[in-house]
C-alpha cells in the first residue's frame, strides 16, 4: 500500500486457539510423544491480521471471543500487539490440535465452534461498521460456525461496499457458493478443492482450473486466487491468467500459509497483478518453513525465490507446475 494507508479488517467468524504438536513419527492407534508444542491465536482472519501486522501494515480483527480458550487467545494475540476487536459470545472460543510429523506432514483435528445467535452476529456486524470509516480491505476468512447464515456474509459485503472497501473472501462450502454468485467480491481465494466443489467437477489441468475461475468472474467478481498448495498459485482476472511458485521446500507446518498467500496479496494493493501474486506466493512459501501458525516477518520473505509465467500451458497439469 502506497501513501496513506487505511486499515484492513479482518473478520473471523469462528477463531480458535490452535496447539501444534510435533511428532518424529505419527502411528495411528499407538501413544505419539510430542518433541515440539506451540500454542497460537488462529482463525485464518487472524492470521492475515497477524501476517499483516509483522509487516508494519495497518489493520484490526474482529472476531467473536468467549470461555476460557477465548481469554487465552486475546492474551496471546496481545503478545503480538496485534489490534483487535473482539466480540463477547456466549460459548466458548473452540480448540484446534495440529500433528506435524518430522517429514512435515500436518494431520489437523478442529472443533466445530460454538453457535452464534442473532444477537452476537449483530454485534459482529456493528464492530465491523465501527471500523469501517478508515478501512481498504474487509476480509472475510474461515469457516462459519453453527447458527451462521448463509447470508450473512453477504451483509458483510454490502457494508463493505457501502463504505468503498474492496471485500475478500476465503472460505468454502455453502457459504462460498451464496457469496460467488451474489458478485461483487474483490479477490476470492480459495485451494483447488474448494473451487472443485464450487464448480462441481474435478480439476485436474492448469485449464480446468482457469474455466472455473472464469465461472467465479462471470458472477461479477474481479480476482480468483487459487492456492495449489506445494505446487505455487494460480491468479486468473478478466485481464489474463499467471502462475507462481518455486523449488520444492521441506514445510515445517503448512497450517496457515494460505492465510500467508493472502496477506502478501493484501499487502501488494496497489501492485500490477502479477506482481502481487509473486508476493503472495512469497509469503505462502515463507510460512511453510515456520512452526505452527507463526506468520512470516520480512526478513523471511523470499521474491527471488518465486517463478514467475504468464498464461502458463493449460494442458499441464497442476502436479506439473
Amino acid at each position: 500500500m502506497n501513501g496513506q494507508q487505511r486499515a484492513v479488517v479482518t473478520v473471523t467468524l469462528n477463531p480458535s486457539l490452535d496447539r501444534t504438536l510435533g511428532v518424529d513419527e505419527l502411528i495411528p492407534g499407538e501413544v505419539n510423544r510430542a518433541s515440539q508444542v506451540w500454542l497460537d491465536a488462529g482463525g485464518k482472519g487472524i492470521n492475515v491480521s497477524r501476517g499483516l501486522n509483522q509487516h508494519g501494515i495497518p489493520t484490526v480483527a474482529v472476531f467473536p471471543v468467549g470461555g476460557a480458550d477465548g481469554r487465552t487467545l486475546i492474551a496471546e494475540l496481545a503478545d503480538f500487539a496485534l489490534p483487535v476487536h473482539p466480540v463477547q459470545i456466549d460459548g466458548a472460543t473452540r480448540s484446534n490440535v495440529t500433528l506435524v510429523d518430522a517429514k512435515g506432514s500436518t494431520t489437523k483435528i478442529n472443533e466445530p465452534g460454538p453457535q452464534l445467535s442473532e444477537a452476537e452476529l449483530d454485534a459482529i456486524l456493528d464492530a465491523v461498521k465501527s471500523e469501517l470509516p478508515t478501512a481498504a480491505w474487509v476480509v472475510v476468512a474461515g469457516s462459519l460456525p453453527e447458527g451462521v447464515p448463509e447470508a450473512f456474509l453477504t451483509r458483510l459485503a454490502a457494508l463493505a461496499a457501502g463504505r468503498g472497501a474492496s471485500y475478500a473472501l476465503d472460505t468454502s462450502g455453502a457459504p462460498l457458493k451464496a457469496a460467488v454468485a451474489a458478485g461483487g467480491l474483490a479477490v476470492v481465494k480459495p485451494n483447488t478443492e474448494e473451487l472443485a466443489e464450487l464448480v462441481g467437477r474435478e480439476l485436474t489441468t492448469v485449464g480446468d482450473v482457469e474455466a472455473a475461475a472464469r465461472e467465479v468472474l462471470s458472477a461479477g467478481n474481479e480476482a480468483v486466487l487459487v492456492s495449489l498448495g506445494s505446487h505455487g498459485a494460480l491468479l486468473v482476472t478478466v485481464a489474463g491468467m499467471w502462475w507462481a511458485g518455486g523449488d520444492p521446500l521441506v514445510p515445517l507446518s503448512t497450517v496457515g500459509a494460505g492465510d500467508a498467500t493472502l496477506s502478501g496479496w493484501l499487502a501488494a494493493d496497489g501492485a500490477p497483478s502479477p506482481e502481487r501474486l509473486r508476493t503472495a506466493v512469497a509469503w505462502g512459501r515463507a510460512a511453510v518453513l515456520l512452526p505452527g501458525t507463526e506468520m512470516p516477518r520480512p526478513e523471511h520473505i523470499d521474491q527471488a525465490a518465486v517463478r514467475m509465467v504468464a498464461d502458463p500451458d493449460p494442458s499441464l497439469t497442476l502436479k506439473e507446475l
